[in-house]
């Protein structure tokens, strides 16, 4: 679309009923705050120029609402009177005459770019007002929507409504756009003559209205324009996005045998014939390449498995591991900040951290990469065709050559050149009989103990 846009973002609530140390737009959805996922949407829908709203917690949430390629101004609320003055909080950005201005709230963090869009179409049509509103069965508590020959008449409120209204189910979401060279005028007639003494946004269809404006509103789904005001919606919310998200994922290709046990997050990456098994936990960062195979109870964050990988069960890859194609990281292991080269193999019960193992490796059960003096973190170099023995303790920084073997249970503080047999453990002593000594010594000691008492 061609037409300017600025979005103004009401984000300056005290978020009191959210009981928390910070502001409730800076509570997480699939791993990214609320208010990102606004200001995500915003951008997808055409809009260069934006204007945030803030009051508590103000250069946090400024922080969390950057975005590469959308212009982010912020305004400072100072004084809390109610939808409408929170808007006019943007006046200064309003005034430069874009084309729509679009509103919308910072808790808001499942609304799509499809649905500003909309309401911009309708704008470029010839409307000065387009609501956003949703359909539901449960309409208590909510504005109606009352239409007539196709245009919007007014938002009745619920105390105001008579029961024939009442009976509405279209609602408003309080979000909006409006034609951006009537914008400020409109706002600026908005009044505080209420009950509450606050200048309510919605005030300005009957402005606008009066004014000889037409107002219209177009549709949402209900659960994409649903605002948080506690931590049961926050958990509310993450539900209805992972429910989203994983219907997107398994019909690109996916397979999820028990989807409802997966957890996404706001920027994984899944490719096709990729298999998820249950009980898998994706944090930020995470990337599954084609074909790659994650099996139960695994974390994967910040990490890639490239196609045809095998991961787990009860598996964690933490940032910066990097599995090659046909590498496995089996059961009980943990892989960090290391690469995991071709057909490499990372067994049960392993730490893999600050290391680079080559192609076709096998490192034993057990074994353990000791990449941390007590101040610095060191790299451990595994070389191609290795095989480390299970039990091992690598002791950082060292350098394993490629071919080499590392016997059982050794401690290696130094390189192994390649193809060479390393072992770094004592000599194993057999006493005779001396079991039996020991057993009954101790039988002794216990029955002096019970006999003391």
């Amino acid at each position: 679309m061609s037409r300017s846009c600025l979005a103004v973002i009401l984000a300056a609530g005290d978020s009191t009923r959210m009981k928390s140390s910070k502001s409730k737009v800076l509570h997480d959805v699939a791993g990214r705050p609320m208010i990102a996922h606004v200001m995500a949407a915003v951008a997808a829908a055409g809009v260069s120029d934006a204007a945030l709203v803030v009051g508590r917690d103000a250069d946090a949430v400024a922080k969390a609402a950057a975005l590469e390629g959308l212009n982010v101004e912020t305004v400072l609320q100072t004084e809390r009177r109610g939808t409408g003055h929170a808007v006019l909080t943007a006046k200064d950005a309003i005034a430069r005459g874009y084309d729509d201005v679009i509103v919308t709230y910072g808790d808001v963090p499942l609304v799509q770019p499809s649905s500003f869009a909309a309401a911009r179409e309708r704008l470029a049509e010839g409307a000065d007002v387009v609501v956003i509103g949703f359909h539901t069965d449960k309409p208590t508590g909510y504005g109606r929507l009352l239409v007539e020959g196709g245009e919007l008449i007014a938002i009745r409120e619920e105390r105001d409504a008579t029961d024939e209204e009442r009976k509405v189910t279209w609602c408003n979401s309080g979000l909006m756009a409006i034609n951006g060279r009537n914008a400020l005028a409109f706002l600026e007639r908005i009044t505080n003559n209420n009950a509450k003494g606050e200048y309510y946004l919605t005030d300005v269809v009957e402005i606008a209205r009066s004014a000889g404006g037409k107002v219209v509103a177009v549709d949402a789904p209900e659960t994409e324009v649903a605002g948080c005001n506690n931590r049961a919606e926050l958990a509310s919310l993450e539900k209805l996005w992972q429910q989203r998200r994983r219907h997107e994922v398994m019909v690109s290709g996916v397979t999820m045998i028990a989807p409802e046990t997966v957890f996404l997050s706001f920027d994984t990456k899944i490719g096709q014939d990729a298999i998820i098994e249950p009980n898998v936990v994706f944090g930020p960062g995470a990337v599954i390449e084609e074909g790659a195979v994650i099996h139960a109870f695994s974390h994967i964050e910040g990490a890639r498995v490239a196609s045809g990988a095998t991961v787990g069960p009860f598996a964690r890859l933490r940032p910066g591991a990097d599995l090659m194609e046909g590498s496995k990281v089996g059961n009980f292991c943990e892989v960090k900040n290391a690469t995991i080269a071709e057909g490499a193999k990372v067994n049960h019960l392993t730490y893999i951290g600050d290391a680079a193992v080559g192609a076709k490796s096998n490192i034993g059960a057990g074994t353990i990469t000791c990449n941390y003096d007590g101040v610095n973190k060191h790299k451990t170099t595994i070389g191609a065709n290795a095989f480390i023995g299970s039990n091992s303790s690598l002791v950082a920084p060292v350098s394993i050559g490629d071919g080499s073997y590392v016997a059982s249970g050794s401690v290696i503080t130094e390189d192994v050149p390649a193809n060479a047999l390393a072992l770094g453990r004592a000599r194993q002593e057999v006493k005779p009989e001396r079991a039996s000594v020991i057993r009954e010594r101790a039988l002794a000691l216990k029955a002096a103990k019970k006999a003391s008492k």
